[in-house]
């Protein structure tokens, strides 16, 4: 029904190339925060040496994260969506802040003390993670797959930014005194001031585009409750508005009737499935891995930023791959056989970092980005189509539950490279 409505009225999609920019920055307000956090990591490593900074930190936001999207998948058809974005990007820029306050208060020293007020902040971030980006691609979910597509590029935008800033800052403050930590707050300002512009481009900007509003109306008039607040911001304040164009009328037998989370989830299972499968398989290396498994090599303490930059800069070209239809895998056993080959990464890296160079190491990180960018691209764009707009935004949700989950797990295996490792703990 969605490439029915896209297809009779093209006149309604104005702003689809702004949309897509505000898309593009609101991905990378979704994930420049921790990814900052990972990419000062060499920072965490020099203050709190004993604590594993990239195993831990990442362990401490997932169970928050799960545990958040989970509840507002559950609730999804009662919740404001405009609300929910709001909080959650507000949440992202008040956390990123308080960072900078923690580290000018214990004036960059270490102990248990900051290290627990460090992972009760990351444990914020988690919190703000669920909260947009389920919401961001359960609301983009009901519009054309091009905003869903730049939302995901953001996300990949936002590492490939931080580790460009990051080998720049360690560059130009490598020879000075306490040089990582200016490198780090640097960081911080950077990433606080990139989630207050997201939290000003959703609530003023993002609502009043035509290609927006155009489909939170079709939304709307499928029975859609979600988007309420958003048409009330975009100057939409009568719902009988929705149904003046003949466009966006549905029947009124069905409009209110839609799939349930179960039939939805049971319809999708393998593109869930295969969702949790990709980020197990890329967080059991990323970035744990890196920092800890890789030895000694030429590169001295560069190595594991470059290896990060990589994968960051392969992701944000696997999320580009797609717009390519030939490239763009639709057929959902394909989907099933990449994303398994992926596994054989897993011996690949194991093999390298004991026997080979770090050539080697630098081009198996480059596939881990590639495929992971292009497998989510695939599989978030494909999955909604041919759904209403309130089926389309609870599948949204439902398949972010799959993606942090998969997360989770990977993080969880990620200390299994630890194993037989000296001082490992």
């Amino acid at each position: 029904m969605g490439e029915i409505h896209e297809n009779q009225a093209p006149e309604r999609l104005q702003g689809k190339n702004q949309a897509m920019v505000v898309c593009c920055i609101l991905g990378i307000g979704s994930l420049v925060s921790w990814n900052s956090m990972l990419t000062i990591t060499d920072y965490y490593y020099h203050v709190f040496p004993d604590y594993h900074p990239s195993r831990v930190l990442t362990l401490v936001y997932q169970p928050f994260a799960l545990g958040t999207i989970v509840i507002f998948a559950y609730h999804e058809s009662k919740i404001n969506t405009r609300k929910r974005n709001l909080i959650g990007y507000i949440l992202f820029t008040v956390s990123t802040f308080l960072l900078i306050v923690l580290d000018l208060a214990t004036k960059g020293r270490g102990g248990v003390g900051p290290y627990i007020g460090l992972c009760a902040v990351v444990a914020s971030f988690g919190l703000a993670d669920a909260t947009v980006q389920g919401g961001m691609i359960g609301d983009l979910s009901l519009m054309c797959p091009e905003l869903v597509q730049s939302f995901i590029v953001g996300l990949a935008v936002a590492g490939a930014l931080t580790s460009a800033l990051r080998l720049i800052t360690k560059a130009a403050f490598e020879k000075s005194n306490d040089g990582l930590r200016k490198g780090a707050m640097i960081f911080l300002a950077i990433s606080t001031f990139i989630e207050l512009l997201c939290v000003m481009l959703y609530a003023y900007v993002f609502p009043k585009l035509p290609i927006v509003k155009y489909y939170r109306r079709k939304a709307a008039s499928e029975g859609s409750k979600t988007v309420s607040a958003d048409l009330a911001a975009a100057g939409i304040q009568n719902t009988s508005e929705l149904l003046l164009d003949s466009s966006i009328q549905t029947d009124d037998d069905s409009k209110n009737q839609r799939l349930g989370n179960k039939e939805l989830l049971l319809q999708n299972i393998d593109y869930a499935v295969n969702l949790f499968l990709i980020y197990v398989c890329t967080l059991s290396i990323f970035p744990g891995f890196l920092y800890e498994n890789t030895g000694q090599h030429g590169l001295g303490d560069w190595y594991a930023l470059v290896l990060i930059a990589m994968y960051n800069c392969w992701d944000l070209v696997g999320r580009y791959t797609p717009l390519m239809k030939w490239l763009k895998i639709e057929n959902r056993k394909l989907i099933t056989v990449a994303v398994l080959s992926r596994y054989l990464l897993i011996p690949a890296f194991y093999f390298t970092a004991k026997y080979g160079d770090q050539g080697y190491m630098i081009m198996l990180i480059s596939v881990l980005g590639l495929t992971n960018g292009h497998l989510t691209v695939c599989i978030l764009t494909t999955a909604p189509k041919g759904y209403k707009g309130p089926e389309q935004n609870a599948l949204g949700n439902l398949l972010v539950i799959f993606l942090l989950g998969g997360i989770f797990a990977g993080v969880a295996l990620d200390w299994l490279w630890l194993i037989g490792k000296k001082d490992a703990f």
